[in-house]
């Protein structure tokens, strides 16, 4: 999926722009029982709940693609005769109006996350979305439908005391805004399947939520997709910088660092003023060759694209969002600690005076301390001679 696939869908999800008829809920306590389940007409709802409901779901297709929404795909397997490919199409037929296949789906996830002591809310929901007819031009024609996208949308809730939210409300078994007790937090995780890639279902894939990149909840992954879990965010950052330090060695300069951590910075600010709704993504190959650029030995790029291959998968394609801050350089020497804009890093340079190693960084007029300015003592002038 793309960002403008991913906006279609969360347009959706507002009060009358969709089709929704109920959203369906499982209020699981923090030992992993199950204490209700809502089946919720969003027609008896007043618009604050149908709004808080519709922000729950609209959530989980929120964040960075690559980053908080993660591409899961199912093998030729999975999709024939996989167990978890027909429980979530037991729920997309019935139109989630079968109990028995949503109690299936809720025992599963409850066995396969963990969130602490948090109780938490299981909300699922589904759609038959007529896709409109989008012409070259860009321009789209509710009127001329060729492609019904019936998809599931999961999102899931820890609840908890805060401020006015979703809450449930046991005495009518539904859920309603409230203004105290536990409320329903920002989904932790949730996902949409299938996917909807060229704006129609695709049964391979399904698109992953994670609020947090560094925390994906890998065991949810694994039981309800039955897919390993990929590198998070932090982890991919890590196994790149692993590759680049053990496959370069003494090569692995400061100047080298600095024109890789550019090239990447370049192309992911040309890809915001691009507007391209396809995610920004790299290979190994593609590093592999700025590091030719910048004159490394081929032996050396080809270790370096090794272990990627080994850590990363072969031929994995990531957002370099996830390599590099592109937002600052920061260096590190012991205790001192340097942060330039990207933009001004090779203004950072390393010298060696009188046999030590300095980084050093040009000081013209406008030096402050702690937001003081002060002045900086002139260059020593040698003594007159007598």
């Amino acid at each position: 999926m793309n960002q403008k696939e991913l906006g279609e869908l969360r347009r959706r999800l507002r009060p009358g722009k969709n089709n929704l008829s109920h959203v369906y809920g499982c209020y699981v306590s923090p030992l992993k029982e199950i204490i209700a389940e809502v089946d919720q007409p969003l027609s008896l709802l007043n618009e604050d709940d149908v709004e808080s409901c519709l922000a729950l779901l609209r959530k989980a297709l929120s964040g960075g693609l690559g980053r908080n929404l993660i591409d899961v795909e199912f093998s030729t397997r999975q999709v024939a005769e996989g167990e978890e490919l027909k429980r979530l199409q037991a729920l997309r037929e019935a139109r989630l109006k079968d109990a028995a296949a949503r109690r299936a789906f809720y025992e599963t996830v409850i066995q396969n996350l963990e969130l602490g002591e948090d109780s938490y809310l299981i909300l699922l929901a589904q759609e038959s979305y007529d896709v409109p007819f989008r012409t070259r031009n860009d321009e789209t024609l509710d009127d001329a439908s060729e492609t019904v996208y019936s998809y599931l949308l999961c999102a899931v809730c820890p609840m908890r005391e805060g401020k006015p939210g979703l809450g449930y409300v046991p005495n009518e078994n539904a859920l309603h805004v409230k203004t105290a007790g536990r409320l329903a937090a920002p989904p932790e995780v949730g996902f949409l399947w299938p996917a909807f890639d060229d704006r129609a279902a695709n049964l391979y894939n399904a698109l992953y939520y994670a609020r947090k990149p560094e925390l994906l909840h890998g065991e949810f992954l694994s039981g309800v997709f039955g897919t390993e879990p990929p590198l998070s965010a932090p982890e991919q950052r890590e196994a790149f910088e692993t590759a680049l330090t053990d496959a370069l060695g003494a090569e692995c300069s400061m100047e080298l660092v600095q024109a890789v951590h550019e090239q990447l910075r370049e192309r992911i600010e040309l890809h915001k003023e691009s507007r391209d709704p396809e995610p920004l993504t790299v290979t190994a190959k593609d590093v592999g060759g700025m590091l030719r650029e910048c004159g490394v030995e081929a032996e050396r790029v080809s270790a370096f694209q090794d272990y990627c291959g080994q850590r990363l998968g072969e031929e994995a394609a990531v957002d370099p969002a996830n390599l590099i801050d592109s937002k600052r350089f920061q260096i590190k020497a012991g205790e001192i600690t340097i942060t330039v804009k990207p933009e001004l890093s090779g203004q950072v340079e390393s010298r060696v005076l009188e046999g030590r190693t300095y980084l050093l960084i040009p000081a013209g007029d406008g030096v402050e301390v702690n937001g003081l300015p002060v002045e900086l003592e002139a260059e020593a002038q040698p003594a007159a001679q007598a």
